[in-house]
């Protein structure tokens, strides 16, 4: 594993307020959160096509940024403020929601392909794969055919705890892995405590008791 710092944190997800609340855009919330710790306030900036602002951790800079494009278009934001400030792929985090995971499950890793997301098969396409990825789990609905349904709706009360619990103790380890590199916040984060609880059936959003 690489001790190279992170400059740029993107959160993946759809503009609007139509679309503030969906599970899909869990990375939005992600540095919603980072920047709302540590000073930040995004600004509309039409040359990224996105929103974005800069904040510090340490000694550190890191841009956070939120395309405004749409998620199947995202990698045209990522390059567009990668390429101005000379940012490398191993540089950058990308942050998403994963069906794959547990709802609450958050994990980090680099590389990879990009599962069926949209938004991870568009950054792709502009970088390649050697960028890092924080992978949010949302769960899955039960049926393949009720995805888009399901990412592009608002979790129930009881999922939107433990996703921002995830949220919260993802941001947590950033500070960790600019200081001491990706190894110790992947363990931190990994390691961590998860009240992952599974999906009804009926695709409402809440969770079993």
């Amino acid at each position: 594993m690489s001790h190279k710092p992170i400059k740029m944190v993107v959160g993946l997800g759809n503009p609007g307020a139509e679309h503030e609340q969906d599970r899909h855009n869990v990375g939005f919330w992600f540095v919603d959160e980072l920047a709302r710790r540590h000073g930040g306030t995004f600004k509309s900036e039409r040359k990224f096509d996105g929103d974005c602002c800069r904040i510090s951790l340490g000694t550190n800079e890191l841009w956070l940024l939120k395309p405004s494009t749409y998620m199947n278009r995202s990698g045209l934001a990522v390059t567009r403020l990668a390429t101005y400030y000379k940012i490398d792929p191993d540089e950058i985090l990308v942050v998403h929601d994963e069906l794959d995971l547990d709802i609450g499950v958050a994990r980090i890793k680099r590389g990879g392909g990009h599962g069926g997301h949209n938004g991870l098969r568009s950054v792709i396409s502009h970088l390649g794969q050697e960028f890092y990825r924080l992978r949010l789990g949302i769960g899955h609905p039960g049926d393949k055919n009720d995805v888009i349904d399901f990412v592009l709706s608002r979790p129930g009360l009881k999922e939107r705890d433990v996703l921002e619990k995830a949220i919260s103790d993802s941001a947590d380890v950033m500070p960790v892995w600019l200081g001491e590199g990706d190894e110790k916040a992947m363990h931190q984060l990994h390691s961590r405590g998860v009240e992952a609880r599974p999906y009804r059936k009926d695709n409402q959003g809440t969770l079993k008791d």
